[in-house]
């Protein structure tokens, strides 16, 4: 990893336990359950708990927490295991999953009812919240709660085996009604699902609950850091009764911090869910979605992300992070990386009328890395120029093309424009100019040097590619406090267009990026990306130009 490391309280924890020999070896794991893609805090989860592995030498494991077969799927898997890989980490050994580890579960919890430890209770769930009370009144003790070793025991073998219907019952912890801590007040173990699994398939009708599974889980793979966002920091106490009331194979333990908050962004995976199914966005992995895979098909490099992650730093302080600072990370990476080219976005035809044969032109394809080498450029009698690029008259302050004036085509020639063509309705479409003479690589003889630089594309070899151009997907800091998406969505996060890229553009593969000269960065669509009919993301421009739709 090119990633440097910035000191943070998670890395003081796991140093003083290496000194102070509470861990030989760092074990840590990321836990996501697979109900839905991976978004932009996932991603600050992942570097966490990899990046401290790799500093100190230890391992990070990939585990699935799929104990909620209703909403899971072997499809959010293959994303999650995609979106870990490509952001440049590797797992130790093979993927895990909770349902591994069913059996063991099933055999902790008969523990749990042989030390009086759990019981079975037959209250609904609107009866349950009632006995449970509330953060100010304490909790009523089920009816349930002191039924016979031998009656708990015989009642969970009978949830075990299929015999008992949804919601009959539900396998309780007991541990204290009365506590300050609503987590502790007899929490729920394992509820009837007559659901099939992706993994199990039918062996299973009860399921484990995230609290009683996921401490285990850690404890049977030998994680020395159980590390998680801050809304877990008070299901800590069950975590840890949990461990202390099982006979576990180790005793892992757990630490918090402040997940990452980005504004203009959401990241509830059922608002995600709900832009998806209404429309808004193509889905899961559109462009302009908060996803890994959306901000991987965007064209955002994973270097960009982990450097974002590192930046935004790690500790227990809630906030929100200004998305621009993303945003310029991913700006400087691509600075730094991706190759320039062109690409006329909205064409405009120029005429050299000096020219009579095509040229081939030996263009640096990075203006500050010699070692990206050069391309090969034909220009022609014809080209095209962006439509913004030229005007019959101007001020001193547009430094583009103007009748009578001279700007330089970027890598080859000064030319002057001569005169335009227009059609009935006053509109330019033809714009001719001829190239000032021996000023390939140097300023004209006679003096008079080029107002400023334009890009263009040759229009015999050129070919036509549909340019998308994304930008912010809501208009507001905080959509997750809008009462309708409609009112916040940018009309502007997505334009359609057809522009003209230079031939190479053509037949490079999906998810090749470059710096449009003078118009952005893009991506080759990830998938709809093909030899022949070209199609390109915007990723981010040159400079933040947010203010300019507000």
């Amino acid at each position: 990893m090119d990633t440097e490391h910035r000191s943070n309280f998670l890395r003081t924890q796991i140093q003083n336990d290496l000194n102070a020999g509470i861990v030989d070896r760092v074990v840590t794991r990321f836990p996501p359950e697979p109900n839905g893609y991976l978004h932009i805090g996932h991603a600050k989860s992942i570097t966490v708990n990899f990046g401290l592995a790799e500093q100190f030498g230890g391992v990070c494991n990939l585990r699935f927490d799929d104990t909620n077969p209703e909403k899971e799927s072997q499809r959010f898997i293959d994303a999650i295991k995609s979106d870990v890989s490509w952001l440049g980490y590797q797992w130790d050994g093979d993927v895990r999953y909770a349902s591994s580890y069913f059996q063991q579960f099933y055999g902790w919890a008969v523990h749990l009812i042989e030390s009086e430890k759990a019981y079975v209770c037959d209250l609904s769930a609107d009866e349950a919240r009632e006995y449970r009370g509330t953060l100010t009144t304490a909790g009523r003790d089920s009816p349930y709660r002191n039924r016979p070793i031998e009656e708990n025991l015989r009642l969970f073998e009978s949830m075990r085996a299929g015999e008992m219907e949804e919601g009959a019952c539900v396998l309780r912890a007991k541990i204290d009604m009365a506590s300050p801590n609503i987590n502790l007040r007899d929490p729920t173990l394992y509820r009837i699902r007559k659901v099939a699994h992706h993994q199990t398939g039918d062996d299973w009708v009860i399921y484990p609950t995230y609290d009683f599974a996921h401490g285990q889980e850690d404890a049977i793979e030998g994680i020395s850091h159980s590390i998680c966002t801050l809304e877990f920091e008070d299901h800590k106490p069950l975590y840890d009764w949990f461990i202390e009331n099982l006979p576990v194979p180790s005793r892992p333990r757990q630490f918090e911090f402040a997940r990452l908050n980005v504004n203009f962004t959401v990241t509830s995976k059922r608002k995600l869910k709900l832009l998806v199914d209404s429309g808004v966005v193509s889905g899961w992995d559109d462009p302009r979605m908060p996803t890994i895979a959306g901000m991987r098909r965007r064209g955002y490099t994973p270097t960009a992300l982990r450097h974002f992650c590192e930046e935004v730093g790690t500790s227990r302080s809630d906030g929100v992070v200004d998305v621009a600072m993303l945003e310029s990370a991913v700006r400087n990476d691509l600075n730094r990386q991706a190759p320039r080219a062109m690409a006329v976005l909205n064409p405009l035809a120029l005429e050299l009328t000096n020219l009579d044969d095509a040229e081939i032109l030996q263009i640096p394809n990075h203006p500050a890395d010699e070692i990206m080498g050069k391309r090969e450029v034909r220009l022609s009698p014809r080209i095209w120029i962006d439509r913004e690029d030229f005007r019959q008259e101007a001020n001193k302050k547009f430094k583009r093309l103007v009748l009578g004036k001279r700007v330089r085509l970027r890598g080859a020639y000064v030319i002057e424009a001569e005169r335009c063509e227009l059609d009935d309705q006053g509109e330019v479409i033809k714009v001719y100019a001829s190239i000032v003479p021996q000023t390939l690589g140097g300023d004209p003889d006679d003096g008079v040097k080029a107002k400023g630089v334009i890009h263009w594309v040759d229009a015999e070899t050129g070919v036509e590619a549909e340019i998308r151009s994304y930008d912010r997907l809501f208009t507001v800091e905080d959509p997750s406090r809008a009462d309708n998406f409609d009112d916040v969505i940018n009309p502007h996060s997505l334009l359609v267009t057809r522009g003209i890229v230079e031939m190479g553009l053509a037949s490079v593969q999906p998810e090749t990026r470059f710096q449009f000269e003078r118009e952005g960065y893009f991506v080759a669509d990830r998938y709809d990306h093909a030899a022949g009919a070209p199609v390109y993301n915007r990723v981010i421009g040159l400079r933040d130009t947010w203010t300019s739709h507000e």
